[in-house]
């Protein structure tokens, strides 16, 4: 099945490239983990193959912001329960708040989706339970108008990968490879489980 690093290789773009575009696959949300050994589920936007990125979406507010706006190194775990394979990566993160590509990705939200950037920031304290959202706007579209606010809050966080770990855990014996960049190219290898 996975018999050479290219093989691998495949899978692991293929992977990639259907958790951003597919709602449905195992990998859409994977664990993101800041420098501050913080973890939270993130919906991956976009795998950029060329770039060798993945795009999320945040609030600017959110503590994670600040942590990788103080030390970029990031963590992103994968799993797929069915296909039994998990894929690590760590790279660098950015956040752009200001960016054509920040632009972009808000354009193409609906404002459903962009009105989660109306409430109160990420960890505001409540008395109650809450979505943070102002009242008229629970369970409501915003129109353009009243999203106008919204977009200072949002920001796209890019993980620029630098190294990649894909395992398959089999019942005949687990397989596993990494991946280094080292000058702009993939390097591969397969190591023990």
């Amino acid at each position: 099945m996975f018999e050479t690093l290219e093989d691998v290789r495949r899978d692991l773009v293929g992977r990639l490239a259907r958790a951003a575009k597919d709602r449905k696959s195992p990998m859409h949300v994977p664990a993101v983990v800041t420098s501050d050994v913080d973890a939270r589920g993130m919906v991956l936007r976009e795998f950029n193959y060329d770039a060798w990125t993945l795009r999320f979406h945040t609030d600017t507010r959110a503590p994670k912001v600040a942590a990788i706006d103080a030390d970029p190194r990031m963590a992103v775990l994968f799993y797929d329960k069915a296909a039994k394979i998990q894929i690590r990566v760590r790279g660098t993160g950015r956040v752009l708040r200001d960016d054509p590509l920040t632009e972009m990705a808000w354009a193409n939200g609906s404002n459903f989706a962009r009105r989660c950037y109306l409430g109160d920031g990420p960890g505001t304290i409540s008395e109650q339970p809450t979505s943070g959202l102002p009242d008229d706007l629970e369970g409501v579209q915003p129109t353009d108008e009243q999203l106008i606010p919204a977009r200072d809050h949002f920001a796209v966080l890019l993980v620029e990968l630098a190294e990649l770990d894909w395992l398959y855990l089999a019942h005949t014996g687990h397989v596993r490879a990494q991946f280094a960049r080292v000058e702009g190219e993939w390097q591969g290898r397969w190591v023990s489980p």
